[in-house]
């Protein structure tokens, strides 16, 4: 039997039914009959095993794969590749495959907190894709990486050019402002203050600001008043 099958049967043997249903539930794009209901911290500690195997290669190479939990496992299979080259191949890969919010949002390589300089050319590329989770993915790139010490007001202006129709990319460009505000926000609130965002996305922004401990009480009766009424 080989690696894709051994890992079938592995999740099969680490399966949690009702996790399952109630995880199914989170996920709508994602057909419930596909979730096996494995918890994230088994299939970490999963990952971390798989990826020493010399064989990991052909489990890699079998895409599609037919159950959300193996693409979950992908995901953090190429979070533990240490070799930012290799790494980047391996998410160009896999990110075509990836149809959901939570596996695109558990796909967090360790090897770009120190190849950032790299990172940004791939990062123009994703958020300029016509693949919702792709687009997604390098918005969270830009939110995780470039947000403390890397900041620049550029950046903002990408994530605030980007126009989509996707609930998921909107969703992740309201995140990336929430945080943004939490982080920077004298250089992110003309944002809100000139209307640089679509009204939904500005005002789930705010929504998540105002959710924030990191936000002062001030800021937030601020952010506030700066709430736009939706059109009907």
């Amino acid at each position: 039997m080989g690696i894709t099958e051994d890992v079938r049967e592995e999740l099969f043997l680490m399966r949690d039914e009702e996790y399952g249903k109630f995880q199914a539930k989170l996920i709508p794009t994602v057909k419930a009959e596909t979730v096996i209901g494995v918890r994230t911290p088994e299939l970490r500690k999963y990952a971390k095993t798989l990826v020493k195997r010399e064989d990991v290669r052909v489990f890699l190479d079998s895409l599609p794969h037919r159950y959300f939990d193996e693409n979950q496992l992908h995901a953090f299979i190429i979070s533990e590749i240490k070799d930012y080259d290799e790494c980047v191949k391996e998410v160009n890969r896999f990110l075509p495959y990836t149809d959901n919010w939570a596996t695109c949002d558990q796909l967090s390589p360790k090897v770009f907190k120190k190849n950032t300089e790299k990172l940004e050319a791939e990062i123009n590329e994703w958020i300029k894709s016509d693949k919702t989770y792709t687009v997604r993915f390098g918005i969270g790139m830009l939110m995780q990486h470039y947000l403390d010490e890397n900041f620049d007001i550029e950046y903002a202006e990408k994530v605030a050019g980007i126009r989509s129709g996707e609930y998921y990319v909107n969703m992740m460009i309201a995140w990336y402002f929430a945080t943004a505000l939490a982080k920077q926000y004298k250089s992110i609130l003309p944002y809100f203050e000139t209307r640089r965002l679509d009204t939904w996305t500005h005002n789930k922004a705010i929504q998540k600001a105002v959710e924030s401990y990191r936000i002062t009480p001030e800021q937030k009766e601020y952010l506030q008043s700066l709430k736009r009424k939706e059109k009907k």
